[in-house]
């Protein structure tokens, strides 16, 4: 029976579209600006460069796809970026204060 539950919880694979790209980085991204619990540790912990290294690779990724994404997929990725930029300029305004 448990070798069973392990084969179906790996049959599931997410779709496999351009967020399957963009949705680690993001995410991670959200982890080290201390927006989201980090699931290794149950904690939130900032960590402002790591933060803008994931900015800046979603940022070239825009980049060099450009032209090239659907409208959903570039809209999808150009609200990441800002909501991503947003918090981590809150974040640094913040430390200067």
């Amino acid at each position: 029976m448990a070798s069973e539950e392990r084969g179906k919880k790996e049959d599931f694979l997410p779709p496999l579209d351009f967020s399957s790209i963009v949705l680690p980085l993001y995410t991670q991204a959200l982890v080290c600006l201390g927006l989201l619990e980090d699931p290794s540790s149950g904690t939130k912990k900032e960590n402002l460069p790591l933060a803008q290294r994931l900015i800046d690779l979603l940022d070239l990724l825009k980049e060099r796809t450009e032209g090239r994404l659907r409208p959903e997929e570039e809209s999808f990725l150009t609200s990441c970026l800002h909501q991503l930029k947003w918090h981590y300029l809150e974040k640094i305004e913040y430390l200067k204060t």
